[in-house]
């Protein structure tokens, strides 16, 4: 596992945080059991032991380091791939949005221009049924003076016809 500490929000490897007197003293220790080792390879005494012991877990503690540092430079290499990755997204969809805010503002435009014409067309529409309707009463009385006219003259060119048969006989 990935062991990392945080101070404030940063990750901060536990190899880090290891204290240097400890590193120190287990090289020392080293140092000594070395010593200890060539100056009498028979008997192991507890010291000895215990410096074995120690060296044993400065070797793992080595060992754990060096896999800690692996997962947390892959771990590192997958934050800045996502930042970078996250960062190329946002400016994308920034852009977008500006254009989307463009289009909207050339529609709003468009609406507003449509709605005036549509509001002219009415107000033109409205005229022209004025006119239709003045017209069309005009056109009733000028076809009932018509007709008023044609019995008029049909009675005229009748009488004048029966004249005319009376004259003849």
């Amino acid at each position: 596992a990935l062991l990392v500490g945080y101070l404030g929000r940063k990750p901060v490897p536990i190899f880090e945080r290891v204290p240097l007197f400890f590193v120190l003293l287990l090289g020392i220790m080293r140092c000594f059991a070395t010593a200890t080792v060539f100056a009498s390879a028979a008997q192991v005494t507890p010291v000895q032991k215990v410096i074995q012991l120690m060296n044993g877990m400065l070797e793992k503690g080595k060992k754990e380091k060096h896999e800690e540092q692996v997962q947390f430079a892959a771990y590192k290499q997958f934050c800045d791939d996502t930042s970078v990755e996250k960062t190329r997204a946002i400016k994308e969809a920034n852009e977008q949005i500006e254009s989307l805010e463009a289009l909207i503002g050339k529609c709003e435009a468009t609406i507003e221009k449509r709605t005036k014409e549509i509001a002219q067309l009415d107000e033109d529409i409205s005229v022209y049924e004025g006119d239709l309707k003045a017209t069309t009463a005009v056109r009733k009385m000028e076809h009932n003076d018509y007709q008023a006219t044609h019995k008029d003259y049909t009675e005229s060119v009748d009488a004048l016809t029966a004249a005319i048969a009376i004259l003849k006989k």
